[in-house]
């Protein structure tokens, strides 16, 4: 079992639930009020929210992968590219119908936070926002992603934290076992060379 801390202050967060589904919202809703949010800010569309975000600032956005016309993936690209600051800073914790490789990865490239599948529930959602809230994440900008640092999967979950799958790595790295590398032999490293075949 993992561990989350033992208080999360939540009573001064604004949230953002985007979701199509009236049921969904509602749920989404009900378990975030649990969480101890008092101010949620909810949109039935994609469009609402950006629309929403041009006026006014949120802690954290969750948002459901699957809606018409603009669905989750290109609300969160929209955010970490053309969004103001700090807006597309923002945490987003995507929510997917099931939890198949592809559209995992596809959350990932987007640039949410978290990737959380449906069936929802309350105890792995809050983890995620206490794992925001507790380690951060550099932001990347380059040409082909802009978001948080995806190489989370190849540094597992946070430290103190077990992970889900076999094959995740301890949060914990440990001291160094090499010195660090000189400028010139990192130099060499990148510098072309010329490949007889």
């Amino acid at each position: 079992m993992t561990k989350t801390p033992d208080k999360i202050n939540l009573a001064h967060s604004t949230v953002l639930l985007v979701d199509d589904q009236p049921t969904s919202l509602d749920l989404l809703s009900s378990i975030v009020q649990g969480f101890g949010v008092r101010e949620q800010l909810k949109c039935h569309a994609a469009k609402d929210a950006v629309e929403l975000l041009q006026r006014r600032a949120v802690d954290l956005i969750l948002v459901d992968c699957a809606m018409p016309e603009m669905d989750g993936y290109d609300f969160v690209r929209w955010l970490r590219r053309e969004a103001a600051e700090p807006a597309r800073f923002t945490p987003v914790i995507m929510i997917l119908g099931h939890a198949a490789h592809a559209r995992v990865a596809r959350g990932r490239d987007c640039g949410a936070s978290y990737i959380v599948a449906k069936p929802l529930t309350p105890s792995v959602l809050l983890r995620r926002i206490a794992w925001l809230g507790a380690h951060s994440r550099d932001f990347v900008e380059v040409e082909s992603y802009v978001g948080p640092d995806r190489r989370v999967r190849n540094y597992g979950p946070p430290p103190g934290e077990e992970g889900r799958r076999q094959t995740d790595l301890s949060g914990d790295l440990g001291e160094a076992v090499e010195a660090n590398m000189d400028q010139d032999t990192i130099d060499m490293m990148l510098k072309p060379m010329k490949v007889n075949l």
